[in-house]
């Protein structure tokens, strides 16, 4: 594990997200209690994607109606 400043990140970002990319771990700290972890991002981490989004993509006008129809189901019992 390679644990850098921000400062040398910035100057050799090239450099050190190649490294990543060969599955090296890089730390990059931010004053002193601040980290974070540089890695790769892969199709597989994506939570969110096109597909996704038209397939399951819901309107306000949707969700508003949803909610009335469940309280109008909840007042006529």
């Amino acid at each position: 594990m390679l644990v850098i400043s921000s400062r040398e990140f910035r100057d050799k970002q090239a450099e050190y997200m190649d490294r990543a990319d060969k599955g090296e771990q890089i730390i990059v700290q931010r004053g002193r209690d601040k980290a974070y972890a540089i890695t790769p991002v892969k199709s597989s981490d994506i939570y969110i994607n096109t597909q996704v989004l038209s397939e399951d993509f819901v309107t306000g006008e949707q969700i508003k109606e949803r909610v009335h129809q469940h309280i109008d189901k909840l007042f006529s019992k």
